[in-house]
Parts: C-alpha cells; structure tokens; sequence
C-alpha cells in the first residue's frame, strides 16, 4: 500500500512541477497582463498539490498548506473601523462605499442609483465595531432602515461591503459564501434604448448583438413615443405626456402618479403604433433572442391587458413593471389574461414583500435589484422561494460595476436565474472604472466570467473613478466622523 502511495506522489509531484513551470512561462510572458501576472504569482505561492505533500513532515505541511493565508486576517478579530464613500456621476448620481477594518481590509458595496448616500452613512455609527463575517446579524440589526426601492440602498449597499469583506478574510470568492455556484458565466441582458427612428433603432440593435455580443434585449415601449401622433392618446395633455413627465420634484406630477391614477388610455391608433415598433424590432433580431419591454407609462389595467394581447403574437420574454408591483391582485389579472410572462420586482425590498407575488403566481418572474431587494443573500433566498413555487428570476442591476459584480455572485449562486441586466453598455469607461482582481474581463460577448478571486472580485481604479465623480461633491472617500455617533434608540418593538 506504501509503494502505492508513493507511486502516487512521484506522479503528483511530475505534475505539480510541470504546472509550475507553465504558471512560470506564463508569468514571463511579456503578453500577460499585470493583474493576471499578480494572480499567478500567489497562486504559485499559496497552492500545492498532493504529490508535494506526501513526503513532507507534519510541521512542513503545516506551513506549505497555510501559506496562501493572509497573515493579517484573523477573522474572529475583525472590528469595522470606518465607512467612507465617493459619488459617481453614473445614471444621474451612484454613490461606491467603502467599508474598512482594523485588519486593513475593505469591502465595496454601492448605493442604488439615483438614491441618497446618507442612507448608508447614517447606519455606520450602528455598524462600528461589529465584526463584519457576522452579516447576517448586522443585517437585522441594519435592515428596519431599509424601505421599498431606493429606500433600501443603505442597507443593501453595506451587505454588499461585508460580504467583500469575509470574501477576502477567508480567500474565497463571494458566491461561495452563498453556497457555491451553478454556473461560470452569467447570461446579461442589454437594456437598448428607443431609436429615433427605424433606422436608428436598427443600428442600436445591430450594435449589441453584432458588435457587442449580447443574447438578450430589452427595449422601451413607451406611450412617450406616441405623443406627436395625433389620436394616439387619450387624456395625455393633462398630464404633460409630451415633456416632463417623469419631474419627481412635484409630487402630484405625472411620474409620481400611479397608473390607475392619470386615466391615460391608448386608442386603437395608439396600439397600432406600439405593435409597429415590437414589429420592426422582431423582424430585425429574427426569433433565436429573446426580447423584453419596459417603461409602457402610466395607464392602468385595462390598458395594459390591451396592449399585451396587442403585441402577444411576438414571444417577448416579459412585459415588466405594467402597474406597481404592490397590486398583487391586478398582477394576478395580467397573468391570467395574458400569455406573456409577467414580471416585477426591481423597487421590492426583502423576501416577505416577494412573497405575496410568488405564492398565488402573480407573475412568472421575478425581477429584484440586488441594490434594492436586501443584498446578495436576501436576493439568493427570494430566487429560492421562487424557484420552490415554479417562478423563474432576472436581476435589474443599473450602477456601477460594484453592484454588477455583486449581482454576478449572487446570480451564479441561484439556479432558477435568468439573464441580468447591463444599463450603461453605451458607457465607454463603466467598465474601466474597477480592476478585476482575478484577471478575467468583466464582461465578455455579453456575458460576465464569475470570478474566483477572493470577495467581489474587484479593486478600484481609483485614477478612472476620480475623472467621473459627480460635480456636486468630489470628496472621494473622505472622512464621515460626524456619523459616527449613534443618536436613537432604534428597536422597533416593545
């Protein structure tokens, strides 16, 4: 039996060598890019096969099998010691936080777009001195500061940071803490936005799938586009349907009106119109991608049955966010009535919100913003039950590449997942604006490799992210003292 194993360890230790030797070419290979040199470098270092192991002492052993561990984390001992932020100027205003230790490591997260960093700062004098592996008990502690849609882009942002954190503590990458993963890439989906015309909207999408590589389109089928056709709309004047209508500074303004609320109707001339532009676009992707839509307008129920049956003989994936997700009642007539999968979900917040839609299949799919719905685990339990009840699951993601990358761990983890979304593919720098730490591409012919890189899987590109901070505070991660004091007593029960 001994002479097995030692057979076994000769063979091993061959092979072992010979990776060596090609981690070495490739390391000295001029071609190799600097972050893929680095990852090899403690690959070489850290790893060892079993052959190199067998004619080793307990004490060498010991010392081989631990040497990829970071001398400076002891995760038991980890304390958070700050919290500090920069503002990018992605879609209007996208805040990156940053979530430091007293062991020098730092997490990422990111509050949603368009939302307040001070949803994520006023939670920092509750989060200081925790240890930050314990996320599932910060969360509770965090989570009743979190609300529907924006709302929730503290806690959310913060969860994103901790999970980089224990990420990197233990050396493994963030979808492994969820449980491992079902796949190597994530499927992406490319928001595409309404031509100006049938030529250009052809080009658009000529762009992405030929150019870009993506598998999946969503586009906007707006009554917006059909305010200078006269006949098209009812009622739309009152509202202002042709300009302003989505001014979120008056709250009784059209973008602040429910659908059932602004009596908007499309006319039949209208519908005819609409089914032109799902029309030219089918025709010109042909049948093998899938098509989504988004952004109808405000109208209600009615309407929005009339416009599904309109446009149902094109197969699109999903008719998403028709009224507010909260009319669970009206989202079961949308499915009821309509072959079209139904789908919401990217301004819900926690898993017992989702609940409501999933358990009487309100919709067919699932749709939350990982920024939105509670964090990477929150998001992996509400594809879970989802997947329990027959209900499929696509992410919304529109920030930056932290909460995409965050997405990409959490989508790999589900197996009931669909495709994610890209909201900035026509961002020249978005992708720059991070360093992948494991050497991959961050995305790739409109897919995303899931990296094996400890945490997220990304460090900052701290030179690209200065040149698009937002105009209105450049501070980039200065200090946040005057957060640091906790001021309430926050239990929400007595």
């Amino acid at each position: 039996m001994k002479s097995i194993i030692q057979q076994i360890a000769d063979q091993n230790k061959k092979l072992e060598n010979a990776e060596k030797e090609a981690i070495k070419a490739e390391i000295e290979n001029p071609s190799t890019s600097n972050n893929r040199r680095n990852f090899l470098k403690k690959t070489a270092l850290g790893g060892i096969a079993l052959g190199g192991l067998m004619h080793l002492s307990i004490e060498d052993t010991i010392a081989q099998t631990t040497s990829s561990v970071s001398r400076s984390s002891s995760p038991s001992d980890l304390k958070i010691t700050d919290m500090r932020y920069a503002l990018t100027g992605v879609l209007g205003q996208t805040a990156i936080i940053r979530i430091d230790t007293n062991q020098g490591i730092s997490g990422l997260g990111e509050v949603r777009d368009g939302a307040d960093v001070r949803y994520a700062l006023m939670l920092k004098s509750r989060i200081l001195g925790l240890n930050p592996c314990n996320v599932e008990m910060i969360f509770k502690i965090i989570k009743q500061f979190g609300g529907q849609a924006r709302q929730a882009g503290g806690v959310c942002g913060v969860e994103m940071a901790l999970w980089d954190i224990v990420g990197k503590a233990y050396g493994v990458p963030a979808y492994q803490l969820l449980g491992g993963k079902y796949r190597n890439t994530v499927r992406l989906y490319a928001d595409t936005p309404e031509g100006k015309s049938h030529d250009d909207q052809t080009a658009k999408i000529k762009y992405r799938i030929e150019e870009q590589g993506y598998t999946w389109l969503k586009m906007d089928l707006s009554i917006n586009s059909l305010k200078d056709i006269p006949g098209a709309l009812v009622n739309h004047e009152f509202w202002d349907g042709a300009s302003g209508q989505y001014d979120l500074r008056s709250y009784m303004g059209y973008g602040n009106t429910k659908h059932p609320f602004t009596q908007i109707q499309i006319t039949d001339k209208g519908l005819e119109e609409m089914v032109k532009m799902v029309e030219h676009t089918r025709e010109h992707i042909g049948w093998d991608i899938p098509i989504s839509t988004d952004h109808y307008g405000h109208f209600d129920l009615n309407n929005g049955i009339r416009l599904g049956r309109a446009i149902e003989k094109f197969r699109l994936a999903w008719m998403e966010d028709v009224v507010p997700w909260e009319y669970t009642d009206q989202w079961k007539s949308l499915s009821d009535a309509l072959e079209t999968p139904m789908l919401t979900g990217e301004d819900i917040y926690l898993l017992q919100n989702f609940k409501p839609l999933i358990d009487i299949h309100a919709v067919d799919i699932i749709h939350p913003d990982l920024a939105s719905s509670g964090g990477l685990l929150e998001t992996k339990r509400i594809g879970d039950y989802a997947e329990e009840h027959g209900i499929a699951m696509a992410m919304h993601q529109a920030g930056t590449p932290v909460s995409f990358m965050a997405s990409v761990h959490c989508a790999a983890a589900t197996q009931n997942f669909l495709a994610l979304e890209h909201h900035s593919v026509d961002l020249p720098w978005w992708e720059s604006l991070v360093k992948m730490t494991d050497g991959k591409p961050i995305i790739k012919k409109g897919f995303a490799p899931v990296p094996e890189s400890p945490g997220l899987g990304i460090e900052l590109n701290e030179d690209v992210l200065k040149e698009h901070l937002h105009a209105k505070d450049k501070s980039f991660f200065a200090p946040t003292d005057e957060w640091n004091e906790k001021r309430s007593h926050d239990r929400t029960w007595s």
